[in-house]
């Protein structure tokens, strides 16, 4: 994943959280915004609670990993926060590839609805 596609600033977090969609289900928690750009971004976010450095470092780059696969076959211009939860801590990376994907393709048929 480029710089370029990273939600870094804590005013956008805060930002998407407050106005944009929310979209949820046993392991992640996700927030949907249109931003003014051609490409979307993402921020990542594991809290303190489910492990230290480490673990938290590695699920990021699992859940970096999910998006740099599938962000090929869904382009758009929004901005994503992916909040993995408590349950999520235990998985493997296979389950966490099926949930993230299924929650974000639900996300983009709502939208798809809406239109």
């Amino acid at each position: 994943m480029k710089k370029m596609y990273i939600v870094k600033h804590q005013y956008d977090f805060d930002r998407i959280i407050k106005k944009g969609y929310k979209n949820k289900n046993d392991i992640f928690i996700v927030y949907s915004m249109q931003n003014n750009l051609n490409y979307a971004r993402y921020g990542i976010s594991v809290g303190k609670k489910l492990g230290n450095a480490v673990y938290r470092n590695r699920k990021k780059r699992q859940i970096r990993s999910i998006i740099d696969n599938f962000e090929k076959d869904y382009v758009n211009n929004k901005d994503y926060i992916i909040i993995l939860r408590e349950k999520g801590k235990n998985l493997d990376y296979q389950t966490l590839n099926q949930k993230l994907k299924s929650l974000i393709m639900k996300e983009r048929t709502k939208n798809e609805k809406a239109k």
